[in-house]
């Protein structure tokens, strides 16, 4: 009789049509388990399934009650499972119409991971567009984006860039909502086994950032570290968020924490970075966020790592018209290289805010840099040091020049002020007693010819 029914199968579409599915999953990582589920009718007796292009059915479960649902087991998949499927069943009604298709995928099968990337960022504001980059060493004829549990989204021909050696596709995203945050993936294949790819790129998670208001991004150890040192960065913000973002401005890997609350009231969170080295250099920006939302703050204002010692030589640094200066005067800090530099940065030794920077001009021997200060104050005064940086890494630093120490003390013209004053109040006293002793000289004299005329 099953024989019969197995042949008679090809004639199936009596009966309405069936549902398959996959669990977990259709998108299966080599060597793991999915189950297949086949949805009968009412009162079927046998459900078969069978994969296109294989001259065999796959197999023949007997329907589990009450759901009418058949159950096809793969303990372990492999590449050969990796392909489209569809099932029927039989009752005494006759052959049900097949299922629509479900496309199995086995991933892993190629062991060369691709890799995914956000342009410009993996934050986006609500409506901005973003394109996703998927780079691959390996020539695969297709580059595949996914997210997360979804049916891949799509699927786009490799291009090879000759210049570096890569293959890639953009897929692009437009007008960002909330619809399309989440986790992506890449995956390679080739055209002749599109249900085989290969091991799937890192998680890349895409992050929207609204209108409430932008935490602060803080370092206590200073904007210029030397290599070797530790760093803690501190996103801080009067609005009382659940969690902080850290990112750094081109990489894709985005560090969360919870908040700490402070006594007067502000929330935030420490980022301690591992010991600082060449890759710590860059620009981080933070963002804030509460539990219930899935929507981040506006962007910190950037705060930038830089890195001493890094490229073999330092620079001097001389001051005009010199060291020592009155309040009021106007200063010149000049930053020079023999060696090649195109970027100068003064740095004032415990200064809270980002360092100054100046692109660098040839002058006849060297590079070099002014940095103009008009009307000094006090608050002026401390130790100053000079690096360099080349365009091609804009955090990592030369050596530092030797230490200058500006002087800026109160202007002569205040050293005077209450001299002055004492001058001019003598003055006017003298200026006084002159005019009384007139007076009274002119005042015997009229009386003496008072006194004569009578």
């Amino acid at each position: 009789i099953k024989t019969q029914l197995l042949l008679s199968y090809f004639l199936a579409g009596t009966l309405h049509k069936l549902t398959i599915k996959a669990e977990p999953g259709s998108v299966v990582t080599c060597r793991s388990a999915v189950t297949i589920w086949c949805e009968g009718t009412m009162n079927a007796e046998i459900c078969v399934l069978h994969k296109e292009e294989s001259q065999k059915t796959w197999g023949t479960q007997t329907p589990e009650m009450p759901e009418n649902k058949a159950k096809f087991s793969i303990p372990s998949v492999t590449q050969e499972h990796g392909g489209q499927y569809h099932c029927y069943c039989y009752s005494s009604a006759g052959w049900s119409e097949r299922s629509d298709t479900l496309e199995i995928v086995v991933t892993g099968i190629y062991y060369k991971k691709p890799h995914l990337t956000a342009l410009p960022s993996p934050v986006i504001s609500p409506g901005g567009n973003i394109t996703l980059k998927c780079i691959s060493w390996v020539g695969y004829d297709k580059l595949i984006l996914t997210k997360e549990d979804q049916k891949f989204l799509s699927s786009m021909n490799s291009q090879y860039i000759h210049s570096i050696r890569q293959y890639q596709a953009y897929f692009f995203i437009a007008s960002m909502t909330q619809d399309h945050i989440g986790t992506f993936q890449c995956y390679g294949y080739y055209n002749d086994t599109p249900q085989l790819w290969s091991v799937p790129s890192d998680h890349l998670k895409i992050y929207i950032s609204g209108l409430s208001k932008k935490p602060s991004l803080l370092t206590h150890q200073g904007h210029i570290l030397d290599p070797g040192k530790s760093l803690t960065l501190q996103c801080c913000s009067d609005i009382n968020y659940d969690r902080f973002l850290l990112y750094k401005v081109g990489e894709d890997n985005l560090t969360e924490h919870g908040n700490q609350q402070t006594k007067t009231g502000f929330s935030l969170s420490n980022f301690t970075l591992d010991s600082v080295s060449s890759s710590t250099g860059g620009q981080y920006r933070c963002y804030g966020a509460y539990n219930l939302s899935s929507e981040w703050s506006a962007s910190s204002d950037p705060l930038d790592i830089l890195i001493a010692g890094q490229l073999p030589f330092s620079p001097s640094l001389s001051m005009k018209p010199n060291s020592t200066v009155h309040s009021g005067d106007n200063v010149t800090l000049l930053c020079q290289s023999t060696n090649k530099v195109d970027t100068f940065i003064l740095s004032k030794e415990g200064a809270a805010q980002q360092p100054q920077q100046l692109k660098s001009k040839f002058q006849v021997w060297d590079f070099q840099a002014e940095f103009s200060m008009s009307a000094v104050t006090t608050a002026l005064s401390g130790t100053y040091r000079c690096y360099g940086s080349w365009d091609s890494s804009l955090y990592l630093l030369t050596q530092a020049s030797d230490p200058v120490e500006l002087t800026v003390s109160a202007s002569e013209n205040q050293d005077h002020t209450l001299e002055n004053l004492i001058r001019m109040g003598m003055a006017v006293m003298i200026l006084i007693v002159i005019g009384i002793l007139i007076f009274e000289g002119w005042w015997s004299q009229r009386q003496g010819k008072h006194v004569a005329g009578m």
